[in-house]
């Protein structure tokens, strides 16, 4: 439990530093009106927004503000002290002329860098500082496709910063983004707030560099519907993401990278999206949580201190999926109070496929019920390193793979339907726990758990028999 002591001690600290800020704040104000900005609908107002923008800045900061009306741009360059406010009935919305579109300049340690035009966004900042864009209006991207870009559909992204720091998105809605809803790299003390999300791919993707992480990141009571990942990126350190609705056409949470210090709880997670992948045009829902380092291309650094507290799932392909392979070490995860139905596809996993074993898995006071419907001849494939989603296993419950401690407390698994597999397929795991370990018995499967190359059992409370 000091583990879990420390977490919330991370996650206090961090909210407390970052106390929700008011664009009503400042004394300066600028109606974007007053600098030729029509709000018609079809007049594109990107030189009167951005002239706005620039005199707030040679005021020393202030509060640009976008009272009722629609207002076409391109893309709008943030400056550090000027916040965006959007009234109510005010849109903010993307122009289909691609070459109105511009990206900022990315550091040359970002891998990302040689990406080029795919930076591009409606709005962009860049070394800026104290930024908040919130308000009750509307930002829409138009959905805005581009033959010439990522899979040869994907156009410039919402809002795009880079080496930003204070940097604050409240209250809003953003609407059909072109590509990410919220994208920034090597950027800290970051927090999006009661936004809602709706299509595009991803909603909020952020990701640092092994020379700069992302530091101290909120994600409060937002809500996702979104066609992609609905949270993902790599290089995150001292994350909360908490009370957020996530639906999504892919998976929930998305890490690609290393992290530390990472808290999700209270988190409502549920298939089928309600907004289609993009790409494939799918909507069943892909994994609640996917921790997956290294599994896109190679990143070095360590997840650890990663805490999935008091969520709820529903029709997910699998609850939770850690896997690692290459130079990304895992340390303790922590899985408490993970309450799933509907999980239709895959086991909850964990799995090590580098010399190096997961550190320490804990999943306790938890109930997950699957589907079920596994076959005899499931039960006998052979797993391989996995790719980029969960994927059937041998298995309906749980899976480990090369883990030093492995520990399920307080745990119910249950099926909605018969299953020809057993429960539990652990193997290489240097110690393994079950400690009050309930299940559904399958009257037709006579080993209820796999266990392989396991150095020490501990058994407490539970079917399994030695």
């Amino acid at each position: 439990m000091a583990g879990f002591a420390i977490a919330l001690r991370v996650a206090e600290s961090i909210l407390a530093g970052q106390t929700a800020k008011s664009v009503h704040s400042s004394s300066h104000s600028f109606n974007v009106r007053d600098y030729a900005a029509t709000g018609d609908g079809t007049s594109l107002d990107t030189a009167a927004i951005n002239r706005a923008i620039t005199a707030c800045s040679e005021a020393g900061g202030g509060v640009v503000r976008f009272p009722a009306g629609r207002y076409l741009s391109g893309t709008i360059f943030l400056r550090s002290y000027v916040n965006l406010f959007l009234e109510s009935g005010a849109v903010l919305f993307g122009t289909t002329n691609l070459d109105d579109y511009a990206q900022p300049t990315i550091p040359s340690y970002m891998p990302e860098a040689k990406w080029g035009k795919w930076h591009r966004a409606l709005l962009v900042g860049e070394k800026a500082e104290h930024v908040t864009i919130g308000g009750e209006g509307i930002i829409d991207g138009s959905k805005v496709f581009d033959p010439t870009g990522e899979e040869h559909m994907r156009g410039p992204h919402m809002l795009v910063f880079v080496n930003c720091r204070d940097f604050t998105v409240r209250d809003l809605s953003l609407h059909d983004a072109s590509n990410y809803a919220i994208f920034f790299e090597a950027s800290d003390d970051v927090e999006v707030r009661n936004v809602k999300i709706t299509g595009g791919w991803d909603g909020v993707h952020f990701r640092g560099a092994p020379e700069h992480w992302c530091h101290n990141v909120n994600i409060i009571g937002c809500q996702f519907y979104t066609g992609d990942d609905s949270i993902a990126g790599r290089y995150w350190e001292n994350t909360v993401i908490s009370s957020c609705v996530v639906n999504s056409s892919c998976n929930g949470i998305r890490l690609i990278g290393p992290a530390t210090h990472l808290l999700v709880t209270g988190c409502l997670f549920y298939g089928p999206g309600q907004q289609p992948h993009r790409t494939s045009a799918r909507t069943n829902m892909l994994s609640g949580i996917n921790l997956q380092p290294g599994s896109w291309d190679e990143t070095k650094g360590l997840l650890d201190d990663v805490f999935l507290v008091n969520n709820s799932m529903r029709d997910v392909a699998s609850p939770v999926t850690v896997s690692t392979k290459g130079a990304n070490p895992v340390g303790r995860v922590t899985i408490d109070g993970l309450h799933a139905t509907g999980v239709y596809r895959s086991a909850l996993s964990v799995e090590s496929w580098s010399d190096l074993p997961i550190t320490n898995l804990v999943v306790r006071s938890s109930s997950i019920e699957f589907k079920g419907g596994g076959t005899a001849e499931q039960a006998k494939q052979t797993v391989n390193s996995p790719g980029v989603d969960a994927r059937p296993l041998p298995c309906w419950g749980v899976y480990g793979r090369n883990v030093a401690q492995l520990t399920l407390e307080d745990v119910r698994l249950s099926l909605s339907q018969s299953d020809l597999r057993p429960v539990l397929t652990a193997e290489r795991v240097e110690n393994l726990t079950l400690d009050n370990f309930k299940f559904a018995p399958q009257p037709d499967v006579p080993e209820p758990a796999v266990l392989t190359k396991i150095g020490k059992l501990n058994l407490h409370n539970t079917e399994l028999k030695h």
